[in-house]
């Protein structure tokens, strides 16, 4: 994703949604962050994964009351010295990384009334409303888990709903301001996937189809459009890119996913021949995959 600003982050906080690393997730699970996981650049557990993240390690008791000091200091510098944007930068983040998100907007809020043309402070109010909308997902998702009732499957609904389109807004915001983040297609193109558009997915990634670094995971993610929409026969050819393709080898997990794809329209269609051929290159990768383990 687009490269931080320039202007350090105290010590200890998250820099990006965007930024963060993805946890190794079996390659089975091929489903996308609507499920209430985190946004960030798609590398290629990105596609694979399913859960959402798990919790962060608690932080030392001293952690909160250390952040509550910081908090209060620059919320009372901030009264007497309005103008100073490195404290509206700081303190939006350390309210982003307390999961607070409303509150880093606000900060931000007052801070672009005074500087309305900070390219930071854009990309900030970005991260604190891709925060506020994974909030509210994750929050309407544990409720579902509880509580099964029209009222809130149709919250949780839109909750979803709400949360592809914040990472679409931002993605397209973001490639509009420098359009060499090629990468950016991918992150919204698997948006758009978790949107139901699939034959916009497809479009989305014809850009970076044939750069090497993104092309395995684009074409594993045509692939499962063209099955979304019913056209295994469509998603062959993607899929064997994907797993297959030996000028551009793809990284293990998204073979392993590939060809379990493959093998599973395989078994569809009825091709003996074709399946056997898949599930003998699946069982080479998967022991590849106990092997680097």
């Amino acid at each position: 994703m687009e490269t931080a600003p320039e202007t350090p982050l105290p010590q200890g906080l998250e820099p990006s949604l965007l930024e963060q690393s993805v946890p190794d997730t079996p390659a089975v699970e091929v489903l996308g962050p609507m499920q209430g996981g985190r946004w960030r650049p798609v590398r290629p557990d990105e596609l694979l994964r399913k859960h959402a993240p798990s919790t962060p390690d608690e932080p030392t008791p001293e952690a909160p009351k250390v952040r509550l000091e910081r908090r209060q200091q620059l919320e009372q510098h901030l009264k007497l010295r309005p103008t100073d944007l490195d404290a509206y930068l700081e303190l939006s983040r350390l309210y982003r990384s307390e999961d607070r998100p409303i509150d880093a907007k606000r900060v931000l809020q007052q801070a672009i009334q005074v500087f309305p043309a900070d390219d930071r402070l854009t990309w900030e109010m970005e991260e604190a409303t891709l925060a506020r909308s994974r909030q509210q997902l994750r929050e309407v998702t544990d409720l579902a888990s509880r509580l099964s009732t029209p009222e809130v499957a149709q919250a949780l609904q839109r909750s979803q709903v709400d949360w592809s389109c914040r990472r679409m807004d931002v993605c397209r915001a973001r490639l509009a301001r420098d359009p060499l983040q090629k990468h950016l297609h991918l992150v919204l193109a698997e948006a758009i996937f978790d949107s139901g558009m699939y034959e916009a997915t497809i479009a989305e990634l014809q850009p970076i189809i044939d750069i090497d670094e993104l092309s395995p995971q684009a074409h594993l993610l045509v692939g499962r459009s063209f099955i979304a929409m019913g056209k295994d026969l469509g998603a062959m050819p993607s899929l064997r890119a994907a797993a297959m393709r030996r000028a551009v080898p793809s990284p293990l997990r998204i073979r392993i996913a590939a060809l379990r794809l493959l093998a599973e329209i395989a078994e569809r269609l009825g091709t003996t021949m074709t399946l056997a051929r898949y599930r003998q290159h699946l069982a080479q990768a998967e022991q590849e995959l106990v092997k680097s383990s």
